[in-house]
């Protein structure tokens, strides 16, 4: 099904925290968000090519990998000394390819009948705008930019300086079939062709973000070998094989999507690899949002949450700073480089408002412990969970009553911290706006389950009495949480204790992740599930984060009322939790009807709750990220959800992989290929209730587990 989506056409690729985000005939306009964007800064405000004065006519675009780009043009009708060129005679391609700095070939062929003259022209402009400008009212430039030509190199370089903070660009023509001209960022070059003829030249992007070597590109025409042009995976990447063609075909865009937003780096001799949050403007470490989609992807991407302990636990905060919203122990929200964060004008450097990703430390720590069966995790990131666990102990209950919450003290920092950090996100019965400090439900149920976790792995080394501390602590917010959250009369949990820790009485997702860290006791699981798949909670599409009764209601929303695949994926993980598989696989099959929705089949950030009905499909955000990590990573967790995978450590050291599979009627077999654990992989089929190991060179024993 072809649809068409609102917003104006644009055409994005990615590598790393580089991308361009184009309009459909490569044009980057500079009144809008357009650009090429490095480490938080952009580079390219303004481009455009002209041919004799006009620009071409767009004929078709695409992004063909997530790293390259298309743009395949035609001429208007034009004029040159000798006469009339006929419109569409000649053909005009860019191919756009993306690495450290970016590589544009242009080509023209002519299909005339005599020669032409022609003078192509390319536009530049160097806004320089931090990424926090480009995305909100209107750019605003605080330094001085300079430019320069050099004929001999054949490159325009442009420079900008605000006090500390410095950026040069410079753009290196390179094989170019003529002398390039170059004045006021215009490059000019004279062409003559003949009949049948191509001219060529390349164009270099390269951004210079505070190293001194040249950035690197890909090579030339290397769109036409995309698939060359990245390096390898070190292993065979995770794929499956169903019947089922949705869930296939959107099993293999999680998987590119996934590829298109490695965030590589190396501090300290480490290379790293994390998850950026999403494209265009989350391309950088994220604490939340790395942490979860490291959980969801662990079946296929064990390093994403090694990547993700390393660069956390480096930047791990060790003092105090309320600017920064920076405590003791606190895992980071968001790093940015740009310039406003380097001069200390946006507290991002890094920012440190988000109150989930400390307890989701301690349990991703626990997660790849268990996936990995390597015991130097252990030894490297205990110090780090138990500086995140003192962080929970104190400055995470801020008042001591036993529960997480939170509450800014940056003036510029966020006023919800929780996964649902929009501001308008937490509302009482009436719509208003909770006051903080807000605990949120599911905050109680991370650092229930952080408890656990890290009293397992002091079992591991055998501290009984620290796990013993710790599996009491643990117990004690249980039975405090299942007090003062338990909404009887909506037989599921409140939003929310409130400032003056009143109830917040509002029907929302979050109750689902109380299912996944199994804070909820037996006897109450069916009934928050059957809450949450009530007709207001549940938009066919999946579960909406905030029920369609509440007057703060909006499908169109960003947290009260639209719909998120993660937030499902890790909903459907508590429901088979606690037995509910039927449940779990009406929230699977939901989810991957909308990706067939979908262009590519590709889950998007999230979508909007209105009601499914005969002949609809998803609605989408306009604002949405594509690729998101924890939407991406979602299709993984759905279908491990449904295969019941689980890998353990065992107290004597034994390692399993644990299977507990309840496929349903639209799901009947599936095979899953290159599942990672240990230092290998397995190969397993599954079918009517039965798992056949076809490779396995984990060193994990499989366990069917009923």
């Amino acid at each position: 099904m072809e649809r068409t989506t609102g917003g104006p056409a644009t055409v994005t690729i990615n590598r790393n925290d580089r991308f361009v985000v184009a309009a459909a005939d490569g044009t980057i306009d500079d009144a809008g968000s357009h650009g090429f964007f490095a480490a938080d800064t952009r580079f390219v405000s303004g481009y455009r090519v002209l041919i004799n004065g006009r620009p071409p006519t767009l004929l078709a675009s695409a992004a063909t990998q997530f790293f390259a780009s298309r743009f395949e043009l035609a001429n208007p009708e034009l004029l040159d000394a000798d006469g009339e060129i006929p419109a569409d005679s000649l053909s005009i391609r860019l191919d756009r390819t993306i690495a450290e700095g970016v590589h544009e070939d242009i080509d023209i062929v002519s299909f005339g009948r005599r020669p032409v003259t022609l003078e192509l022209d390319v536009e530049l402009e160097s806004d320089f705008a931090d990424i926090f400008d480009v995305v909100g009212p209107r750019p605003a430039r605080r330094g001085e930019i300079r430019r320069r030509w050099s004929g001999s190199r054949r490159e325009l370089r442009t420079s900008y300086v605000n006090g500390a903070f410095r950026r040069s660009f410079v753009v290196a023509v390179e094989r170019a079939d003529g002398q390039p001209q170059s004045a006021d960022g215009r490059l000019s070059f004279a062409i003559r062709l003949r009949p049948g003829e191509r001219w060529h030249t390349c164009l270099k992007w390269l951004p210079f973000t505070g190293l001194r070597r040249r950035p690197t590109t890909l090579g030339c025409n290397a769109i036409a070998e995309s698939r060359a042009s990245l390096r390898p995976p070190p292993r065979p990447r995770i794929g499956i094989q169903t019947p089922n063609r949705t869930v296939e075909a959107a099993w293999r865009q999680a998987v590119v999507d996934m590829a298109a937003l490695r965030l590589e780096s190396r501090t300290a001799g480490r290379r790293s690899i994390v998850p950026a949050a999403g494209i265009p403007w989350y391309a950088t470490l994220f604490g939340r949002d790395s942490l979860i989609a490291s959980v969801q992807s662990i079946t296929g991407f064990p390093e994403f949450a090694a990547g993700a302990l390393l660069r956390l636990s480096e930047l791990q905060a060790t003092r105090d700073d309320p600017v920064r919203d920076m405590e003791p122990g606190k895992i980071l929200h968001e790093i940015r480089h740009g310039e406003l964060a380097t001069l200390g004008l946006v507290p991002h450097h890094p920012y440190y408002g988000t109150h989930d990703a400390t307890s989701l430390f301690v349990i991703v720590l626990s997660t790849l412990y268990h996936w990995s069966g390597d015991d130097r995790l252990l030894e490297r990131y205990l110090p780090a969970a138990e500086a995140a666990m003192a962080w929970i102990e104190r400055s995470g209950d801020r008042d001591g009553d036993g529960f997480q919450e939170y509450g800014r003290r940056s003036p510029h920092g966020y006023y919800n911290q929780g996964w649902k950090d929009a501001a308008d996100a937490i509302v009482d019965a009436n719509g208003e706006l909770a006051p903080l400090p807000i605990g949120t439900c599911e905050l109680q149920g991370y650092a229930y389950d952080a408890r656990l976790r890290l009293a397992e792995l002091h079992e591991a080394l055998g501290h009984a009495d620290r796990a013993g501390e710790l599996r009491a602590a643990a117990a004690r917010l249980y039975e405090r949480f299942n007090d003062a959250f338990w909404w009887e009369a909506e037989g599921t949990y409140a939003l929310a204790l409130d400032g003056r820790k009143r109830q917040v009485r509002s029907v929302a997702s979050n109750a689902g992740h109380c299912l996944a860290s199994g804070i909820v006791p037996p006897e109450r699981a069916r009934r928050v599930a059957d809450r949450l798949l009530a007709e207001d909670m549940w938009s066919g599409w999946g579960i909406r984060t905030l029920s369609a009764a509440h007057p703060s209601y909006n499908p169109f929303s960003y947290h009260t009322g639209s719909v998120w695949p993660h937030d499902n994926s890790i909903i459907a993980g508590g429901f088979r939790r606690y037995g509910l598989d039927a449940e779990a696989a009406r929230v699977a099959r939901a989810v991957f009807d909308a990706a067939a929705g979908f262009p590519g089949h590709r889950l998007p950030e999230l979508w909007s709750g209105q009601p499914r009905d005969e002949g609809g499909f998803p609605v989408p955000y306009l604002r949405a990220s594509a690729p998101q990590a924890w939407a991406a990573a979602s299709v993984f967790q759905l279908v491990a959800v449904l295969c019941g995978i689980d890998a353990r450590v065992a107290p004597d050291g034994i390692r399993e992989l644990a299977v507990n599979p309840a496929l349903p009627a639209w799901l009947p077999e599936l095979t899953i290929t290159n599942l990672r654990a240990g230092r290998g992989s397995m190969n397993l089929g599954f079918r009517d209730g039965t798992v056949e190991v076809r490779d396995n060179t984990t060193g994990y024993r499989l366990v069917h587990r009923g």
